[in-house]
């Protein structure tokens, strides 16, 4: 019981000086953020680094984002609860978790099939059950349940892939690293009828989405 009550101490001073110091104030979103246990998607010897103001690795050489770029991104989607959305870049789960608390029904695809078995593991045991988890090549999108009500990617891409934009509902929002490695800039795409407009928000740090409309491995 003291091992929570000092991880919730954590998080809420994680969502405080990190996020809502840094403009995020959907709150909805930060209700989520205090929530979702953050230290049960890192590996054991990062559990009391999990709310540090940084990525953390979680194996398979890829990362949990910094949790004020988890807040953005979701933020930017502008969700209202009773969404469908597609994740690509499954990692440890703790993004399609914070997603899970905020629309009615995930899909998340990731490529590692390891990650994603540790990630199922992960969410079952917190009783997330609105999660869907994928193994394949998110670059592609998830055709089989489009169209969404918004789409992010954890990882960069040399630029918007076609397919992820052409599965987005009208009205609805792609949110994406774009760039080379270790070097891009956090992109969200709406699509407007037949038009999808881009907005440039902020310069960011992802590994590369590994894929057939990402980069070559």
């Amino acid at each position: 019981m003291e091992r929570e009550r000092t991880f919730q101490s954590l998080r809420d001073e994680m969502v405080d000086s990190q996020i809502v110091a840094r403009g995020v104030r959907n709150p909805r979103l930060l209700d989520a953020l205090r929530h979702v246990p953050r230290h049960e998607f890192v590996p054991p010897d990062y559990r009391y680094s999990a709310y540090a103001d940084g990525p953390l690795p979680i194996g398979n050489g890829q990362t949990i984002s910094q949790p004020y770029i988890v807040a953005l991104m979701t933020e930017l989607l502008e969700l209202k609860g009773n969404e469908v959305v597609l994740e690509i870049g499954t990692g440890s789960g703790y993004q399609a978790a914070v997603l899970s608390e905020l629309v009615k029904e995930v899909h998340t695809v990731e490529r590692h099939a390891a990650l994603a078995r540790i990630a199922h593991d992960t969410l079952s045991s917190l009783g997330y059950d609105n999660i869907h988890i994928h193994i394949g090549d998110g670059s592609n999108g998830l055709e089989e349940f489009a169209p969404y009500d918004g789409i992010l990617v954890t990882a960069a891409a040399p630029a918007a892939p076609q397919p992820l934009l052409d599965q987005l509902a009208d009205g609805a929002c792609l949110v994406i690293p774009v760039g080379g490695h270790g070097n891009q800039s956090l992109e969200c795409w709406r699509r407007m009828g037949e038009r999808c407009d881009c907005e440039n928000i902020l310069s960011v740090a992802f590994v590369p989405l590994i894929g057939d409309k990402g980069w070559k491995e």
